[in-house]
């Protein structure tokens, strides 16, 4: 039961706040849709996804529009593909790919996720076809996006994958050249990749998820910085545990909207809810950002000294807040810091405050890893396997999710400027001087053995 200032609160978030719902992602598991026969598989995929998808967009705008509440993004994630076509070959893929894209199309969503493979621990047949179409797949369809989970915590790092993906991330930045590699926008490399999450890149449906589900990304930076700017500003003494408190209740508010909202959703489509993505998702909007909630939490800028605590609090307490409104918890369910899509970040790391060594070091304690993060066209493909490397062994590590999303960016130089548009946004195009050095450890290959955690059952 909501109190009347609670509800005059949810309202003020709502109309001055930029809180929304980010995400609703409708999975679909397409593994009943399997045939040897491409044109078969092809017919099958458009089948079941039209029927159960036409009117999910209808449905969201409807309810959306029933609270008064912005539902940014609709979305689809499906089986990994490299299962559902693992007799296929590369050249194959692309043409599912798309077909995928004219689904996305004719039911009007945002994105189609899930051109995924699975490779923590080895690379089978269709595993290393799919990572060799991503390239041809990313550069020839506009709403597809894909993910390869290359790590984990039980198995450890596959380095011929993380290898691979490296050179995929090139070969796509250069296919997609004349958009600033806009292409690598739309491919997260993966370390204890999630089966529910509704965030894109990497979302993708399960092998052990329902037939269809709902599931819900929330947002609300502005929302938390506000608390925190009202907190600050009045005449209660304040400590962090307090501003940690803050948070937390705040962050159960915009949870229990995002539950309800999607509970709603899946009802009037006759499909059964999944989990809610407690994940902080800012956009290029004043207002709307990650980094600013550093500025109010008394930090210049974010990326300087004491931002990896103020980044392990505000994870923690939105986790905890989150918690306490929805027994339905899953996806990433963490600060998501993406260098592009955040105006605040992506100024911070123009002037100089963030480098990606700093991004590094906060991604131990937060759930995203390095995100939308541009790096100078000629980076070499050792340097980018080795920076991924370094970020799947945090997630490896640590038992927690963390990802890549490093766009080369061909024909530019650190210091200048990267223009992806929408939500992806723009950024300085990060320094990686010291970076760049001949690099012979990542084509040893392999397997790095997993931690010790991995003999827990």
């Amino acid at each position: 039961m909501f109190s009347n200032r609670e509800i005059i609160s949810t309202i003020e978030m709502l109309k001055y706040e930029h809180l929304d719902v980010r995400a609703i992602t409708l999975g679909i598991n397409l593994m009943d849709c399997m045939s040897n026969d491409l044109e078969v598989l092809k017919k099958n995929i458009y089948k079941k996804m039209t029927s159960i998808a036409s009117n999910l967009v209808g449905v969201c705008d409807q309810i959306g529009e029933k609270y008064g509440i912005k539902i940014v993004n609709k979305r689809i994630a499906i089986s990994p593909l490299a299962v559902l076509a693992a007799p296929f070959s590369s050249l194959q893929m692309i043409e599912i790919a798309k077909t995928l894209n004219d689904i996305a199309k004719e039911v009007n969503v945002d994105f189609i996720g899930g051109f995924t493979a699975l490779v923590e621990k080895g690379i089978a047949k269709g595993d290393l076809a799919l990572i060799k179409a991503i390239p041809g797949a990313l550069s020839e369809t506009q709403r597809l996006c894909a993910s390869v989970n290359v790590a984990s915590t039980r198995a450890g790092i596959n380095m011929d994958a993380v290898l691979m993906m490296a050179k995929a991330i090139k070969e796509t930045a250069e296919l997609t050249a004349n958009n600033d590699g806009i292409g690598c926008a739309k491919l997260c490399v993966f370390s204890n990749i999630p089966q529910d999450s509704p965030f894109m890149a990497g979302a993708y449906l399960g092998l052990g998820e329902a037939d269809a589900v709902i599931n819900v990304g929330v947002s609300g930076p502005g929302v938390v910085k506000k608390a925190i700017d009202r907190a600050v500003s009045s005449d209660v003494p304040l400590d962090l545990g307090v501003i940690a408190e803050i948070i937390k209740r705040t962050a159960c508010k915009v949870t229990r909207i995002g539950e309800l909202v999607g509970r709603e959703i899946a009802k009037n489509l006759g499909i059964r809810f999944g989990v809610v993505d407690l994940s902080l998702a800012p956009t290029p909007t004043v207002g709307d950002s990650v980094g600013e909630i550093f500025k109010s939490l008394g930090l210049k800028d974010i990326g300087v000294p004491g931002s990896t605590a103020a980044l392990a609090m505000l994870n923690d307490a939105v986790k905890k807040g989150g918690a306490f409104a929805s027994s339905h918890v899953g996806g990433l369910s963490g600060a998501f810091i993406p260098v592009s899509e955040d105006l605040s970040i992506a100024e911070a790391a123009k002037n100089g405050n963030l480098s990606i060594e700093k991004l590094e070091a906060m991604t131990c304690v937060c759930s995203v890893g390095l995100d939308m993060v541009p790096i100078p066209g000629e980076t070499s493909v050792d340097t980018i396997a080795a920076i991924i490397a370094d970020e799947m062994a945090i997630g490896m590590i640590n038992n927690k999710t963390t990802a890549t999303r490093l766009i080369p960016v061909p024909g530019k130089k650190a210091g200048e400027f990267a223009f992806f548009g929408g939500l992806l946004g723009e950024s300085v195009i990060m320094k990686m001087d010291h970076m760049t050095t001949p690099n012979t450890f990542v084509r040893y290959g392999g397997l790095i053995p997993a931690p010790i955690q991995s003999l827990v059952n």
